[in-house]
């Protein structure tokens, strides 16, 4: 049996090769056999309506109006949204708003403040 390294990104040792790609069946993380791989977690940029790289824990300010989902209610522009968190998926961006709640938000509806 072959020596296959450990999935870059869960760390799991059950990889498999297909073809030129090493697979994780538990995250589903793929990769050439031939890239270095460092750590796949730091891939993700996340960018602002301006271009300016985002962090967890930054503040950011709306800079569109934002209807609520289900709701009347409007989140209005200039609103300033402290201590976000980064996740994976379409709206990338998870914060809790004054007044409103818990809420994901898209980040080129945002700026850095």
């Amino acid at each position: 049996m072959k020596n296959l390294p450990q999935c870059p990104k869960c760390h799991s040792e059950y990889t498999y090769e297909d073809g030129a790609m090493y697979i994780c069946p538990e995250c589903t993380f793929e990769w050439a056999k031939d890239a270095v791989v460092e750590n796949a977690d730091h891939d993700r940029v996340v960018r602002d309506a301006h271009g300016n790289v985002l962090s967890d824990g930054d503040t950011v300010t709306l800079i569109k109006n934002l209807k609520i989902k289900g709701s009347s209610s409007v989140v209005k522009v200039g609103t300033k949204v402290k201590n976000i968190r980064l996740v994976e998926g379409d709206h990338n961006i998870d914060c809790k708003i004054d007044g409103i709640g818990a809420m994901q938000l898209k980040s080129e509806f945002v700026k850095k403040a």
